[in-house]
């Protein structure tokens, strides 16, 4: 008899003026189902509703002049202390701020964040947030990528896409995201499968050879060719790395 599965380890709290938006694609494949089956939760907060004007205003024209419109903190920061206020149990939940400005998402803050309680992120819209709610509410802003978009709606998604297949049981094998990109410092190594020569171009002869060290050599040799090639920024980090670790051991 399988034993009845416990509350969820990791639950996420989304604050959007666009609630609509969510679950979005996090209700289809792996993320959706591990949601149905209680591996994870998510609550979508909608910031208007804490707004106190009869118009439920939450944006006003920014200071010094300017076009556009910005989040007001007052709304913001009633929005954040409602879910994760200091008595509340997602007190200790990670707030982040997506935004173009903030540090990039890795794989090392999606594993931290994925290992944690849960995550509160709160989806900037207009020309972007006060700063004093950055501030006073003491959100981490995150960026997935040098551009702009119309709000964090679409960022919060990535973040918790790339942090939900993490979790327990959401995966299947749980080695299976260990060769990924990132996971090893490297890009990820080619694939390939049936049929074994396709329109003239054959895979490596290696892969079908049964030979599971000569495999793995192959697979690690063409990770690093990758990274070499394709980001050299990457290829600098992880020499540095092997160089840290040779001279440990010595």
């Amino acid at each position: 008899m399988t034993a009845p599965m416990q509350g969820p380890s990791f639950s996420a709290h989304i604050l959007s003026l666009f609630p609509e938006m969510f679950p979005g694609s996090l209700g289809l494949s792996l993320a959706g189902r591990a949601l149905a089956q209680g591996r994870w939760a998510l609550s979508v907060h909608n910031i208007r509703d804490f707004a106190t004007d009869k118009h439920a205003n939450v944006d006003a024209p920014p200071l010094g002049g300017g076009s556009g419109m910005v989040m007001r903190p007052d709304v913001a920061a009633r929005a954040i202390e409602a879910v994760a206020g200091p008595d509340s149990p997602q007190a200790s939940y990670t707030k982040i701020y997506p935004s173009p400005r903030g540090q990039p998402l890795n794989q090392t803050l999606v594993r931290q964040w994925s290992t944690g309680p849960g995550l509160v992120i709160l989806c900037g819209r207009y020309e972007g947030l006060d700063q004093r709610a950055i501030d006073a509410c003491n959100l981490t802003e995150v960026s997935i990528g040098d551009y702009v978009l119309s709000g964090g709606e679409q960022a919060a998604l990535v973040i918790l896409d790339a942090v939900v297949r993490l979790l327990p049981g959401v995966m299947g094998k749980q080695d299976s995201h260990q060769q990924e990109s990132f996971e090893t410092g490297l890009l990820e190594h080619d694939h390939y499968t049936q049929p074994r020569l396709w329109q003239g171009r054959p895979a490596p002869d290696v892969l079908a050879s049964g030979h599971h060290q000569n495999i793995a050599q192959w697979r690690q040799r063409n990770a690093e060719q990758i990274t070499r090639d394709r980001r050299p920024d990457m290829w600098a980090r992880y020499q540095h790395a092997k160089h840290e670790e040779n001279n440990d051991k010595d």
